[in-house]
C-alpha cells in the first residue's frame, strides 16, 4: 500500500515538472515576445507618390552594391552578398513596400540576414582494374555547396535610420510640393520726353 502511494506521488511529480517544463519553454517563445509597438524603426512616411518613394529606394540600394532583384512602383528588392571568413557566407536581403498615405507614401523595409556556410563532399573516382572491374577510390573533385545554417531579421534602429536618411536624398526635390511663381518684376516707368529745343530767332 506504501508502495502504491510512493509510486502515484512520483508519477504526479514527473507529470508536474513536465508540465512545467513546457510552460517555460513557450514563455521562452520568441512569438510571444514579439511586441508590435508603435516604433517606426521600419517605416517612415515621405512625400511624394509610392512610384517616386521606390524608385529613391531602389537607387539607395545601387548606390550601396545591392544587386535588384525585383522593382516597381510598390515593391523594391535587393541583395547583397559578403564573406565574412573563407567558409562562411552571409547574405543580407532588403525588401522595400511603397503604400499610399494621402498625398504621402508610407515605406516600409525590412532586412533579413540568412547566413551559408559551405559543405564540403568529397566524390570518389572510379578506377578500371581488370577483372575485379572498378574501384571507387577516395580522391577526385570536391563537390561542395552553400547550406543555409541560420536566418534573422535585423532590428538594428541605426541600420535602418541611415537607409531612410539615404532614401531621401533620392527623392524628388520638389515631390508633393508646388515651386512658388515667381512675382511679376515692375515694369520701367516710361521716360520723360525731352524738353524742346528754344526757336532761334533771326536778327539780321
Amino acid at each position: 500500500m506504501r508502495a502504491s502511494r510512493l509510486s502515484s506521488a512520483a508519477v504526479a511529480l514527473t507529470s508536474a515538472l513536465i508540465l512545467s517544463a513546457c510552460g517555460g519553454r513557450a514563455a521562452d517563445s520568441t512569438v510571444l515576445r514579439e511586441s508590435f509597438d508603435s516604433g517606426d524603426t521600419f517605416s517612415r512616411t515621405v512625400d511624394g507618390r509610392p512610384g517616386d518613394a521606390c524608385e529613391a529606394a531602389r537607387r539607395t540600394l545601387l548606390s550601396q552594391g545591392y544587386a535588384i532583384a525585383r522593382s516597381d512602383d510598390a515593391q523594391v528588392e535587393g541583395n547583397k552578398n559578403f564573406q565574412p571568413r573563407e567558409d562562411d557566407h552571409e547574405q543580407l536581403v532588403l525588401r522595400i513596400s511603397c503604400a499610399p498615405r494621402g498625398s504621402q507614401t508610407l515605406v516600409f523595409v525590412s532586412a533579413v540576414q540568412d547566413r551559408y556556410a559551405l559543405k564540403k563532399s568529397p566524390t570518389s573516382a572510379s578506377v578500371g582494374v581488370g577483372a575485379l572491374g572498378s574501384v571507387s577510390l577516395p580522391f577526385g573533385s570536391n563537390d561542395d555547396s552553400l547550406v543555409k545554417v541560420a536566418s534573422s531579421t535585423v532590428t538594428d534602429a541605426e541600420f535602418y535610420r541611415r537607409f531612410f536618411q539615404r532614401l531621401e536624398q533620392y527623392l524628388p526635390a520638389a515631390a508633393g510640393k508646388s515651386a512658388p511663381s515667381p512675382s511679376p518684376s515692375p515694369s520701367p516707368s516710361p521716360a520723360a520726353a525731352p524738353e524742346p529745343a528754344p526757336a532761334v530767332t533771326d536778327q539780321g
